[in-house]
């Protein structure tokens, strides 16, 4: 039913061999004569999308400003109709279209919140909006894209693989291709969020931006650097998405192989060559953020702010958690919350992941006597502690040596470092402390 729901949203019929065989460029992306962003031009995307998109908060957190020692301001991003920054640049995209390109469409390749921002900005402005989203795309943004009036394929293994198709479909049918982090366009209002944080922060000691294909970074750094030149802007990238890290080194954009992140939105391969033209000489520094790091980001948005963020849009925290801008402390930051369309899976799976690296889950393995009243022994000994049970599981028929004992595998809520350490204690008192084994949290994450 699925696979037949979604054959109903092919827009067009292709061959794999033909997309294959078939190459093209983006006029709009030309790495021989990249274009560079201007201020004017941003100024003009701020004024032309207002009443479009939603002017987004920038809040002071007093939570995570007392957490961190620093005055931490939030802007808001993840507050737009379709949960992301995006929403900015495929507005301005779309008004600057001729009424021809218009007619013929637009066409872009999106995993997600590009993918939604044109979709509903199209449907606004009365422009068919053609996506083809990579497989590995979530079912939600997918079926929220048919929702919003666009015209959905689900093709391609990746989003490079999605990218040459949709700029065939578009060669084809002469429509426009917006290429979500590297047309002009795009760039321009992106660095609207830039503006914003200065109306609503004059003068900030830095800005903390997410990084992926360099879009937004790009955007806010131009119409920063142009406001507050004394203002930092550093842009944030995983540990495992080094793109941009390795443009800057090289002094042009290069690919880069993205492994497995947290922070999904922001695992691209390639910095596009209009955003690293624009960001080059304006970006202070970028700093790489371990995976533990993003996934207690999230954690603490969601217990201290009540924000529910992905993880690409949590990474500005997570930089903060890492301990590599504590020369920041008693100054103002600001983090862009970028977005929050985040599936109900991959949050509970980031929530469990912060839960262990922050030590408020903790997997024990303890060797105790296979008599009755053993196992209820050892859970008393852990509740008496005010530990709570979440996992448990009994081992027999591995135990070599003692045929007289069991173990017992148990993952156990704590209140942190601390409260684990008092339950190791007390323990390994009552136990043979060869016998317990307490694992590491980061292991226990799986990170």
């Amino acid at each position: 039913m699925l696979q037949n729901s979604l054959r109903k949203s092919i827009f067009f019929s292709f061959t794999r061999r033909h997309v294959a065989s078939f190459k093209l460029k983006d006029e709009f992306c030309d790495p021989e004569n990249p274009k560079i962003l201007q201020f004017g031009d941003i100024s003009m995307a701020h004024h032309r999308i207002q009443g479009g998109i939603v002017r987004t908060d920038c809040r002071k957190s007093r939570c995570l400003s007392k957490l961190f020692d620093m005055n931490v301001f939030l802007k808001m991003e993840v507050n737009q109709d379709t949960g992301s920054f995006k929403e900015r640049g495929a507005r301005y995209a779309l008004q600057n279209l001729t009424e021809e390109k218009r007619k013929n469409g637009v066409f872009a390749a999106s995993a997600g919140n590009h993918a939604l921002a044109l979709s509903l900005h199209g449907r606004q402005l009365g422009v068919e909006v053609n996506v083809v989203m990579p497989k590995i795309a979530p079912l939600m943004k997918i079926n929220r894209c048919q929702e919003l009036g666009a015209k959905i394929l689900v093709e391609g293994n990746d989003i490079a693989e999605s990218r040459e198709i949709a700029m065939k479909l578009a060669h084809e049918q002469q429509g426009t291709y917006i290429n979500g982090y590297d047309h002009y366009d795009i760039l321009a209002g992106a660095g609207t969020v830039g503006l914003e944080i200065l109306e609503a922060c004059p003068m900030p000691d830095a800005i903390l931006v997410p990084v992926g294909g360099g879009g937004l970074v790009a955007g806010v750094a131009t119409a920063v650097k142009a406001l507050s030149p004394t203002t930092e802007v550093i842009g944030v990238v995983s540990e495992t998405c080094q793109a941009i890290v390795k443009s800057l080194e090289a002094g042009h954009p290069v690919y880069v192989p993205t492994r497995p992140t947290l922070a999904d939105g922001l695992a691209v391969p390639n910095a596009g060559v209009n955003a690293f033209a624009s960001m080059k000489g304006k970006i202070d520094r970028v700093i790489s953020v371990p995976e533990n790091d993003i996934a207690v980001a999230i954690l603490r948005l969601i217990e201290n702010e009540k924000i529910v963020c992905e993880g690409a849009g949590a990474i500005g925290i997570g930089a903060i958690l890492s301990g590599k801008l504590d020369y920041l402390k008693g100054k103002t930051v600001v983090s862009i919350l970028s977005g929050g369309n985040i599936d109900s899976t991959s949050l509970g799976r980031c929530i469990e992941r912060g839960l262990a690296y922050d030590h408020r889950v903790i997997r024990l393995s303890v060797i105790i006597p296979d008599k009755p009243g053993g196992l209820s022994k050892l859970t008393g000994l852990v509740g008496d502690l005010q530990g709570n049970v979440r996992d448990l599981y009994l081992e027999r028929a591995f135990m070599r040596n003692d045929m007289s004992s069991q173990r017992v595998k148990m993952v156990i809520e704590v209140r942190g470092k601390e409260h684990e350490e008092q339950l190791k204690e007390k323990l390994e008192k009552e136990y043979d402390p060869s016998n317990c084994q307490f694992k590491n949290s980061s292991r226990l994450a799986g990170l």
